[in-house]
């Protein structure tokens, strides 16, 4: 099976996030094709990204001059400006990218790229703000938002399943979380189980609903 990180993604828009991702995603060994319409910052550009080129996004025949139909994977990182934004992740959509990614500045604009086609959205300044309030307000080490109403939390056992194997706890049916890892000092993850101790120097991720594991965290 091939693998679908190292299939080529084009990335629109060369502003702060866009050029951090192409810059990422080329580090990683992944082949990216960056548009921007700005010719200053394609040049500035173009002794870091292989493939860059200067073209309007909101022309499809621009883009399928630069073969952009052939990606299997797309990234709209276009935020100031809506209609551009829009314009090319709809092109995106007509001519066949399979997989659309896009950045929006606000929900109504997410859900926008919604309607016309992308598969992903990221509201990068929202998803930090609402991370770092987690982190700032509670008891938690890291938190990630997986879904709507879903997450992943980094912290401490709670005193009450200190020194107590997992299974004896009972946190599925008296808390509606899973511990899913434990990490003790100088160790690495590794995978929790049913006959796992934990103590309070650990640090553990916790999964489940996002007010469960909230208030699982504020237990700490």
């Amino acid at each position: 099976m091939a693998d679908s990180r190292r299939d080529p993604v084009v990335v629109i828009g060369l502003g702060r996030f866009g050029t951090a991702l192409s810059l990422e995603l080329a580090e990683r060994g992944t082949e990216v094709l960056a548009i921007d319409h700005r010719p200053k910052v394609v040049q500035a550009l173009s002794g870091r990204l292989t493939h860059i080129a200067a073209a309007d996004s909101t022309d499809i025949d621009a883009l399928r001059e630069l073969g952009v139909g052939e990606f299997y994977r797309g990234v709209v990182a276009i935020g100031g400006d809506l209609e551009a934004s829009i314009l090319s992740t709809s092109h995106l959509v007509e001519l066949g990218v399979d997989n659309i990614w896009a950045k929006a500045v606000t929900h109504q604009h997410k859900r926008i790229l919604e309607r016309i086609g992308a598969h992903h959205i990221v509201l990068p300044e929202h998803d930090m703000g609402e991370r770092v309030a987690h982190l700032v307000s509670g008891r938690m080490l890291d938190y990630v938002e997986i879904d709507d109403d879903f997450a992943l939390v980094k912290t401490h056992p709670p005193q009450d399943i200190e020194g107590v194997p997992l299974g004896e706890t009972r946190l599925r049916s008296r808390h509606g979380v899973t511990v899913v890892c434990v990490k003790s000092p100088g160790e690495q993850f590794t995978y929790a189980t049913a006959d796992t101790v934990l103590q309070y120097s650990d640090v553990i991720l916790v999964a489940g609903p996002i007010a469960k594991v909230e208030s699982f965290a504020e237990r700490t």
